[in-house]
């Protein structure tokens, strides 16, 4: 195997080198019954981190502007228990934060197609603890997802 051919598996992720190696692992979300493109499918990470980013900053702007009065540790405390109760009534509701209807996207349960609110707060208590949502399987779902049995599709 060339210097070059290494590299560029490991650039592309092990998805890319275990399909280069003649594997056929299909489309995301193929396993879950879901389309490969358009309404439906399996959301994309870009999509999926832009939406945290508007909820995060809708968050922080709550607890900075009516919370604490100054941005520092105590308001970074209060934006993520704003951004969890956020998450929880949000999601068990109507099945998306603002961030994820801006960005055209929507949480599903892979049983009845509406997260329920216990779903939604198992969910949320895993996604604030960071790790489980940087762990992802072959259909780009993360660990809190998974956990949870819902899944990220756009709208």
């Amino acid at each position: 195997m060339d210097n070059r051919q290494a590299i560029g598996s490991w650039l592309s992720g092990p998805r890319a080198a275990v399909e280069e190696a003649g594997a056929d692992l299909g489309h995301r979300g193929e396993q879950l019954g879901l389309p490969e493109e358009g309404p439906g499918s399996i959301a994309r990470p870009g999509r999926r981190l832009g939406a945290l980013a508007v909820d995060w900053a809708l968050c922080s702007l709550i607890a900075y502007g009516l919370i604490t009065g100054s941005y520092g540790q105590t308001a970074s405390n209060w934006a993520l228990l704003i951004f969890f109760v956020l998450s929880v009534l949000t999601v068990g509701t109507v099945g998306f934060t603002p961030g994820k209807r801006l960005l055209g996207l929507r949480v599903v349960d892979l049983a009845t197609g509406r997260p329920s609110p216990l779903r939604a707060l198992l969910r949320s208590v895993l996604l604030c603890l960071a790790l489980p949502a940087l762990i992802w399987d072959r259909d780009g779902r993360g660990l809190h997802d998974r956990l949870a049995r819902t899944v990220e599709v756009r709208i």
